[in-house]
């Protein structure tokens, strides 16, 4: 579990398609500190278990079918900065929101508008996802636990203070490119409770 706090910018070095699998390695001195093989590690908002920890350099993490067809994950190449969270501890601040590193779609920047201290960006959201998204909730986007300025049946609104836009992917997310979504687990729940009750 993680709370969507970014705790290091890193850089992919290398993304290694294996048929429809994929090995990607990651320079993060930071996190590497923190990490062991077999935990968890959340890249641009997507968890991955650690396979090789490079000590003060980075890890290796293996990427499934699965996460390369509903992520962004596969966009990635050489040199590009990724949003890195370890997993969070029990005794930890929860700082943003119960994020799970589970995908819930990809949606696409739509625009951006520069404020005098901070930026809202429209994102559009895959069909259905809506639903599970309420003004002043929260989402993650790219691993990021953002608060929802506004949002309709087919788009979401985030403004990104300067902490987020200096210390996040987000600062330099630019219309057309793609975000991974993971919408507040609580309203996943909920609406399962309900369906069960209706049976």
């Amino acid at each position: 579990m993680f709370t969507g706090i970014v705790e290091e910018l890193g850089r992919v070095r290398a993304l290694d398609r294996h048929g429809d699998s994929a090995r990607l390695r990651v320079d993060a001195p930071q996190v590497s500190s923190d990490l062991r093989r077999g935990g968890s590690v959340a890249v641009n908002g997507v968890c991955l278990t650690v396979t090789d920890v490079l000590p003060d350099e980075g890890f290796v993490a293996d990427v499934m079918r699965e996460t390369i067809t509903h992520s962004t994950l596969a966009d990635l190449h050489p040199d590009e900065a990724v949003n890195l969270e370890c997993a969070v501890r029990a005794a930890d601040r929860l700082g943003g929101h119960i994020v799970q590193g589970h995908v819930d779609g990809v949606g696409t920047v739509v625009s951006r508008q520069p404020g005098e201290r901070w930026d809202v960006v429209r994102i559009a959201l895959p069909e259905g996802l809506s639903r599970y998204v309420v003004h002043k909730g929260s989402l993650a986007v790219d691993g990021v636990s953002l608060t929802v300025s506004a949002v309709d049946d087919d788009a979401v609104e985030v403004s990104l203070i300067p902490a987020t836009l200096r210390a996040t992917t987000l600062g330099e997310r630019k219309p057309h490119e793609r975000v991974n979504l993971e919408v507040d687990v609580v309203a996943k729940y909920v609406e399962s409770l309900l369906e069960g009750a209706g049976r």
